[in-house]
C-alpha cells in the first residue's frame, strides 16, 4: 500500500499498524470507529510485534457482524459474550498447535519473516532472544542511522499499574 502524506514522501507499507495510524475520516462517527481499528493494531503491534493486518481485518469483521446483530435484535451483551467465548477457544486452540523452537536458526527464520523479510533484524531478535530467552521484552524500533544494532536495558518492564518506589 502507498500512504499520501501531506509533507514529505508517500510511504511504502504493506504493515496494518502503519496503515490504520495514517487513516482520518471527516465523519466523528466514522473516525470513533477507525480509531478502534487503530487500537487493535496498535495493541497487536506492542504485544506481539506482527499480525497486525489480521487483527485489523478481524475487528472489522466482528463490528460488522456485531451491528448486523444487532440491528437484528439481538442483545448486544450476549453477542460480547459470544466474542469472549470464540476468542477463548481461539487462543486456546492457537496454544494447542504452537511449538517452541529448538535453536536461534529457528528462530531467526520466523523473526525475519515477521521483520518484513529483513535478516540483519531477524538475527539480532534471535541474538537477543538466545541472550534474554522466550520470557524477555525484545523492542524493534527505528534507528536514526542505517545502522542495525542491539541494545541492552537491565531492568523491568511494567506494562501496567503503579510503580512506586516504596514497593
Amino acid at each position: 500500500m502507498v500512504i499520501e502524506k501531506k509533507f514529505g514522501a508517500p510511504t511504502v507499507t504493506k504493515d496494518g499498524v502503519t496503515v490504520a495510524k495514517e487513516v482520518e475520516l471527516e465523519d466523528k462517527l466514522e473516525n470513533v470507529g477507525a480509531q478502534m481499528v487503530r487500537e487493535v493494531a496498535s495493541k497487536t503491534s506492542d504485544v506481539a510485534g506482527d499480525g497486525t493486518t489480521t487483527a485489523t481485518v478481524l475487528a472489522q469483521s466482528i463490528v460488522n457482524e456485531g451491528l448486523k446483530n444487532v440491528t437484528a435484535g439481538a442483545n448486544p451483551m450476549s453477542i460480547k459474550r459470544g466474542i469472549d467465548s470464540a476468542r477463548d477457544a481461539v487462543v486456546e486452540a492457537i496454544k494447542g498447535q504452537a511449538k517452541d523452537l529448538p535453536d536461534s536458526q529457528q528462530i531467526a527464520q520466523v523473526a525475519t519473516i515477521s521483520a518484513n523479510d529483513d535478516t540483519e533484524v531477524g538475527e539480532k531478535i534471535a541474538e537477543a532472544m538466545e541472550k534474554f530467552g522466550k520470557d524477555g521484552v525484545i523492542t524493534v524500533e527505528e534507528s536514526k542511522t542505517a545502522e542495525t544494532f542491539l541494545e541492552t536495558v537491565e531492568g523491568m518492564q511494567f506494562d501496567r499499574g503503579y510503580l512506586s518506589p516504596y514497593l
